[in-house]
């Protein structure tokens, strides 16, 4: 399927999260060829781009030897598109640049992130998204709540971008004047606004129309604050809480993402662990679920699936037919064998994520799991 016009250059002027890259259009796109270039590059640094630049150039001259002649124009073509992307300097806050070619269909994405992703230059029918999937499970949106008795500041941080949503105060009176109040009735008055200043915060934060559009939500500060407030949530809204963060208000920005993602980042893995668990639960009891690749992906291809459980960093050699979009895992053979077109190897896990990206299913990638490597990397909780 071709892009729509409106899709085809992409080129943001500032670092983007990975939540904002529409990874479900861009599994839509494919090609009968191999037109689509994929680079992944580090850019930290000046060190990291040059050797960034170094491997793609690397890789360029590999594939151009290897590449059929009908194909070589074409190639050399997108390569001059990616060329100006590749060759720019770092900017402020970038760790890395991924970069989408094909000069047949006039077609160009550059995203710059604040995310790290490894180099890597693939040539293929489509877009290459797996690495930004993988980023995409562990950098979800998070929201940061930072907060003592006195003030509280609301962000969201998106790939490690850090944005103030909003903050609110109350000005306590801590010390007063001989001959005033009690110490007993100022101590009560103080209490009494600070509960009513939690019982505020807490109430935008069940109001809060983007919260569960999130992973969740990090409650930091000083002091019992963070506990506090979060007695005070509903329900709904505390199951939001992904952890508690003793820091001091004044923690710089940077710090608080740090140890703030490293919360999330938990939470993300135990949530993997516990999709991994209940797959291998179906699969032992003979319940909702299947495993391995023809079985997984014909459940997809049947919109049966609901969650795509798959190994991070895991490769399936296999092929795909150009022509029809078949693929299979094993030795590829020179025509398909459903429709007589032309095939391409491929990591078959791409094609399924791919194809997940397509049927509205949820895809889980898990680190380490013994029971997902013996079935062969790859299993699904089904709907039906």
């Amino acid at each position: 399927m071709q892009p729509k016009p409106e899709f085809t250059s992409i080129s943001p002027g500032n670092l983007v999260a990975v939540t904002e890259i529409d990874l479900g259009a861009l599994a839509e796109i494919y090609d009968e060829m191999d037109i689509y270039l994929s680079i992944y590059m580090k850019s930290a640094s000046t060190a990291d781009l040059d050797a960034s630049r170094s491997f793609v150039a690397s890789r360029f001259r590999a594939m151009e030897k290897s590449l059929p002649s009908e194909l070589r124009e074409s190639f050399q073509k997108t390569v001059s598109l990616a060329q100006e992307a590749i060759e720019s300097p770092s900017w402020k806050g970038e760790r890395s640049r991924v970069i989408l070619a094909s000069s047949p269909e006039s077609f160009l994405h550059v995203y710059r992130m604040g995310l790290e992703a490894e180099p890597l230059v693939v040539l293929d029918t489509s877009p290459f998204l797996l690495p930004l999937a993988r980023l995409r499970d562990d950098y979800l949106d998070w929201g940061l709540l930072l907060l003592d008795s006195q003030e509280a500041k609301l962000f969201v941080i998106r790939s490690r971008i850090m944005e103030e949503m909003s903050r609110s105060s109350i000005d306590l009176m801590n010390k007063h004047k001989k001959g005033g109040w009690s110490q007993m009735r100022f101590d009560r008055l103080r209490k009494g606004a600070i509960k009513s200043f939690f019982t505020q915060v807490a109430e935008d934060l069940a109001n809060l129309d983007n919260l569960q559009g999130m992973r969740g939500l990090v409650l930091a500060g000083p002091g019992e604050a963070k506990s506090q407030l979060k007695e005070l949530l509903p329900p709904q809204a505390r199951d939001r809480v992904l952890g508690l963060l003793d820091v001091p208000m004044g923690t710089v920005p940077s710090e608080l993402v740090k140890m703030g993602d490293q919360v999330a980042l938990d939470y993300e893995r135990s949530v993997s662990k516990k999709r991994a668990e209940e797959l291998k639960s179906n699969v032992l009891k003979g319940q909702l679920s299947s495993y391995g690749i023809d079985p997984v992906r014909d459940a997809l291809t049947h919109g049966r699936v609901n969650t795509l459980v798959m190994l991070s960093d895991y490769v399936v050699p296999g092929w795909i037919c150009e022509k029809c979009q078949h693929f299979q895992e094993g030795a590829r053979p020179e025509i398909c064998p459903q429709c007589g077109g032309r095939t391409s190897q491929v990591n078959v896990l791409e094609e399924l994520y791919e194809l997940a990206q397509r049927t509205g299913a949820e895809v889980e990638f898990v680190e380490e799991d013994e029971f997902l490597q013996s079935i062969g990397g790859v299993g699904a909780i089904l709907r039906y």
